[in-house]
C-alpha cells in the first residue's frame, strides 16, 4: 500500500530588477531522479526541522545564497513517485536574494539561469513549479496586501 510523504519543500528563488527574474536550475546527469531536468530548488526536511527551516538549508546548500526575504506561498505541490508508490506533499516557498549575488552550484545542478517569468515557466517540466512561479509573481512581487503576512520572520534572516 502507499504512503504519503510530507518531507519535501521547494523554494521559488528570485531577484528584483526592473523586471524580477526566477532562477531555474539544471539537475545533473549523474542524479538518480530526474537527470538533467530543469527545476527550482527543492529538498528534503531533515528530522526535527521545520520546512521553513529546510527551504532556508536548501537554498544555501544548492546555491550557496543566505536569500534576504523568506515567504510561505499560498501553494503546496502534490505528486506521485512509481519508484516507493508515494504521494509527496510539498509546501512551496519564496526566497528573495540580493541582486548581483554569486551563485555557487552544488554536486546536484550543473547549470543555472535567471530568467524572467515567462521564460522561467517555459524552461520548467512540473505544472506544480511552473504554477508556483505565477504564484510568486503575483503574491510577493507585487503591491498584494498578502505578502505583508506571507513574510516568514526568525533569527537567521535578519
Amino acid at each position: 500500500m502507499g504512503k504519503i510523504n510530507f518531507n519535501l519543500a521547494e523554494v521559488v528563488v528570485f531577484r528584483r530588477r526592473t523586471t524580477p527574474e526566477f532562477l531555474v536550475l539544471k539537475r545533473s546527469n549523474e542524479e538518480t531522479i530526474y537527470p538533467g531536468l530543469w527545476q527550482i530548488v527543492s529538498g528534503g526536511i531533515e528530522l526535527g526541522e521545520k520546512a521553513y527551516e529546510a527551504a532556508m538549508r536548501e537554498v544555501e546548500e544548492e546555491i550557496g545564497i543566505k536569500p534576504n526575504h523568506l515567504y510561505n506561498t499560498p501553494l503546496t505541490n502534490t505528486f506521485y513517485l512509481a519508484k516507493d508508490d508515494s504521494v509527496n506533499v510539498s509546501p512551496v516557498f519564496a526566497a528573495e536574494v540580493e541582486d548581483g549575488t554569486e551563485v555557487k552550484l552544488s554536486a546536484e545542478h550543473t547549470d543555472f539561469r535567471w530568467l524572467k517569468k515567462e521564460d522561467a515557466v517555459s524552461l520548467l517540466v512540473w505544472p506544480g513549479q511552473k504554477k508556483a512561479i505565477g504564484i510568486v509573481n503575483d503574491y510577493v512581487l507585487t503591491d498584494n496586501p498578502s505578502r505583508n503576512f506571507m513574510e516568514i520572520k526568525y533569527g537567521r534572516l535578519s
